[in-house]
């Protein structure tokens, strides 16, 4: 065997005989969680912004006024 086959059995063998334990999550935790949401959203919306503005066509929310429907 070589010593990465020794290293992955031996690793099995330690998961497969230890306990599992249910990891409970403080306030401090979900905290954390929730800004490096916000972070991400925010670092992916910049990057689009900014990938957008680089290729020159920013994009717009509605780039011309909606046609109106008239006579039904």
């Amino acid at each position: 065997m070589s010593i990465l086959e020794i290293a992955l059995a031996s690793q099995i063998w330690a998961r497969r005989n230890e306990k599992r334990q249910l990891v409970v999550l403080d306030d401090a935790d979900v905290l954390k969680v929730l800004l490096r949401i916000a972070f991400v959203v925010v670092a992916f919306t910049l990057l689009i912004s900014g990938l957008n503005l680089a290729a020159g066509r920013p994009q717009m929310l509605a780039e011309g006024s909606a046609p109106v429907m008239t006579g039904r």
